[in-house]
């Protein structure tokens, strides 16, 4: 019997599909989830769950995170992030004056800007 060579890319191919493999595994290694003969093939013990963290300290981050205003975990739902007030900005009439005054090479830089 001739004996095969193996090729690099059967080699990456067998790790790959170990890895596939392991990776469930290691999931469930978390201590809270365990496999079981039903259709999701897992069930789930919350009360396995151990955290670092206290109620109080994850409402109090929570709250941080809100007070801030910043991407987080806690508002991803919030799509698009609303966009930072920057000031009271112009009136109407200031923005309709600011383009009456402009120069050409001006008028022509904001329409190319503009994709006109």
């Amino acid at each position: 019997m001739a004996q095969r060579r193996r090729t690099s890319a059967s080699l990456i191919a067998s790790l790959a599909a170990a890895a596939a493999l392991a990776l469930p595994g290691a999931a469930m290694a978390a201590g809270y989830i365990h496999p079981a003969n039903n259709e999701a093939g897992s069930t789930i013990h919350p009360s396995h769950f151990q955290s670092g963290k206290t109620r109080d300290q994850v409402r109090a981050e929570a709250a941080e995170a809100v007070r801030q205003g910043g991407s987080s975990r806690f508002n991803q739902g919030a799509y698009p992030a609303p966009a930072p007030q920057a000031g009271p900005g112009r009136t109407r009439q200031e923005v309709i004056n600011e383009l009456l005054q402009e120069t050409p090479a001006q008028r022509d830089a904001r329409q190319l800007a503009m994709g006109g």
